[in-house]
């Protein structure tokens, strides 16, 4: 008995979290103070960690920015919430009620509408320094011209926080993603290849060379396979720009934000 009514515990309680013959209103219904403070709280114990406290970007994108690219509504931006987004690292909120999700969708909201941080800097220089000096191009893409060795920058103010750049160019090993992997490989024929992981599978391994080309063995071909976790093709540029350089390459990475 005891454990029939433990399941069905559960079972309510589940029912809670996702109602699938639930219409999602296309305005968010729960935004008044009182919600908004609770959003606040939600959003620090579980969005916190990978969007930054004032919604700056970190791991995860900016959210403190007037329009969402993926949810530049409410409607949107409450199904991003509870269903994540598939093929990256945004979970689903299968830990949040209805009610729990509108708050925090509310909150989101409402740190969207406070000015943008300033970034020190002088963003002109900084996209000579990208250019030119730091060599930055040779691996990253902006609006359509670079290389396609790194990830591709033309909306990067969007995705990620001035403070988590400045991380990231100053020590690249502090803020990998998860999935990335630099590899090194020999192959049965003495040709050796290191570069960035594509993809991977039981038999074969895709692989990106630090010139961008593009390339694709069978194991048994290899004779070696090295995967070097926690290190990157990219340089920590402390060592090649000062400290006001790296503020103006901050402030020119700082005005990517694509089409907005």
């Amino acid at each position: 008995m005891r454990f029939a009514c433990l399941h069905l515990l559960f079972a309510v309680a589940a029912m809670a979290q996702f109602d699938p013959e639930y219409v999602v209103p296309k305005e968010n219904p729960h935004a008044t103070p009182a919600d908004l403070k609770n959003g606040q709280q939600l959003f620090m114990g579980q969005c916190a960690r990978c969007h930054g406290p004032k919604g700056e970007g970190g791991r995860g994108p900016v959210l403190a920015q007037p329009r969402l690219r993926r949810a530049p509504d409410d409607e949107s931006l409450f199904l991003v919430i509870r269903d994540g987004i598939r093929g990256t690292e945004m979970p689903s909120g299968d830990s949040l009620d209805t009610l729990e999700t509108w708050q925090l969708a509310a909150y989101i909201r409402s740190i969207g509408r406070i000015a943008s941080e300033s970034v020190p800097g002088d963003p002109k220089h900084g996209q000579d320094l990208f250019q030119n000096k730091a060599h930055c191009s040779q691996c990253h893409i902006v609006n359509g011209q670079g290389g396609s060795l790194g990830p591709e920058l033309t909306e990067i103010a969007t995705l990620r926080g001035a403070a988590h750049l400045r991380a990231t160019v100053l020590d690249p090993t502090s803020t990998l993603s998860q999935g990335f992997l630099q590899v090194r490989l020999v192959g049965k024929d003495g040709r050796r290849i290191t570069g960035v992981r594509v993809n991977e599978d039981t038999f074969t391994i895709q692989v990106r060379d630090l010139k961008g080309g593009l390339h694709s063995f069978q194991k048994d071909d290899l004779k070696e396979l090295h995967r070097d976790a926690g290190k990157t093709p990219m340089p920590a540029f402390s060592t090649v720009l000062s400290p006001a350089e790296v503020d103006d390459v901050i402030a020119y990475l700082a005005t990517l934000r694509g089409n907005q």
